[in-house]
């Protein structure tokens, strides 16, 4: 059977499987830290690479790799490294394909440990990060330098949900000798697939939809193996931010849902949006689903819908803003997304709340701006949440 034979959703539930001797159905969860060898030259082999068999979960371990193999389906990648959580995925792969004295481009739209990450830390190891809006082509193909080697985006982007034009950039990349890095945490592969659009490596927060319940921390890199294998391999195995077991092996069961779960969010999505577009107390609605959005078309040809969340602005700034928070009874009140359960946020004073307050400004981030990541619960229900803050402004 060839995996490019089958449909996603038969990828997310099948691809990555491989049974032990007692052939169990479900995948198995190997909890164990290290692997015993049959002799002293197989433990030198597997120690030199030369036997590509599990050495030590630090780095291989027998859940971790079918989580890989699952994800690197779904992406249509030729490599996937799991590891610790979104953010050292991201870390990872800066720390693998950078070095002092290399120059990062990245969108301003981006998560706001990511800002801290490029703008602050990277710094102090003489990695600079230059920050352009994420829809203007011709200002990331200004910013790049000759030391430019990273091209870093999210598409949507988080909280306001822009769309990049995920080919432009890569040509821009290419043609300057750099990589284009896209962050597909919102869409997932189920809605989008970077890498088809001429991305070089995808990253992924799985502790958001791939495992989408909110139960684990989790993060991915994938790509092509030259660029993915040797330096994310020696980076988990010198620096150890590495996936456990357990998590992997929930975000294997959460992937075999992936494909139901976002059409759903989606079409959640969506009818909250519009509602919200008709509101008198909202000032813009930001979804790509929307016929408003200023990329809504260039969404419709990447995404095959316009995913799980949605943000607004209120009228009233901070204080309106948190009226509405602090009215929600059914919503969740918490930062993180891709549950289940529907969540609401503040990003001024929550996910962005360290990013400078100019940075904020010139992201569109504003004190009236809510992002709510729309779950699986009854749309009404929420809109009944929503409406009794925003009754109040």
């Amino acid at each position: 059977m060839r995996w490019d034979e089958l449909e996603l959703e038969t990828l997310a539930v099948r691809a990555g499987t491989h049974r032990s001797q007692f052939n169990e159905h479900s995948e198995a969860l190997y909890l164990t830290s290290s692997f015993v060898f049959k002799d002293a030259a197989e433990a030198a082999a597997r120690f030199s690479g030369e036997d590509p068999g599990m050495v030590y979960s630090r780095y291989t371990n027998p859940t971790v790799s079918a989580l890989q193999e699952r994800l690197a389906v779904l992406e249509g990648a030729e490599c996937c490294i799991a590891t610790s959580s979104g953010m050292s995925a991201i870390l990872g792969c800066v720390m693998a394909l950078m070095k002092a004295g290399t120059h990062i481009v990245s969108s301003r739209s981006i998560f706001g440990a990511t800002v801290q990450l490029f703008g602050n830390m990277m710094q102090r190891f003489g990695v600079d990060t230059t920050f352009v809006p994420a829809t203007d082509v011709a200002a990331w193909e200004k910013a790049i330098r000759p030391n430019t080697r990273l091209l870093f985006l999210e598409t949507p982007s988080n909280p306001l949900t822009e769309v990049s034009d995920v080919a432009a950039l890569a040509d821009v990349a290419h043609r300057h000798g750099a990589l284009l890095v896209v962050d597909n945490c919102f869409c997932s592969p189920a809605l989008q697939r970077p890498l088809e659009l001429g991305a070089d490596i995808v990253m992924h927060s799985a502790t958001k939809y791939l495992d989408g319940q909110g139960r684990v921390l989790g993060g991915a890199v994938l790509g092509r193996r030259e660029l993915i294998l040797d330096g994310m391999t020696a980076f988990l195995r010198s620096c150890g931010p590495t996936l456990s077991p357990f998590n992997a092996w929930v975000i294997l069961k959460g992937l075999e849902t992936l494909g139901l779960r976002m059409q759903a969010h989606s079409k959640g999505a969506l009818e909250l949006a519009q509602w919200l577009e008709q509101h008198p107390k909202v000032e813009r609605v930001y979804y790509p689903g929307l016929a408003s959005h200023p990329q809504h078309a260039l969404a419709m040809r990447q995404q095959k819908s316009g995913g799980g969340i949605v943000s607004f602005d209120v009228k009233g700034g901070r204080e309106a803003a948190w009226k509405v928070v602090d009215s929600t009874q059914l919503i969740s009140i918490t930062a993180n997304l891709g549950d289940t359960k529907t969540t609401i946020t503040h990003p001024a004073s929550t996910t962005h709340g360290r990013v400078a307050p100019e940075a904020r400004k010139a992201a569109g981030i504003g004190e009236g701006l809510l992002r709510i990541a729309v779950g699986l619960e009854a749309v009404s229900d929420v809109k009944v949440d929503l409406a009794r803050g925003l009754s109040k402004l």
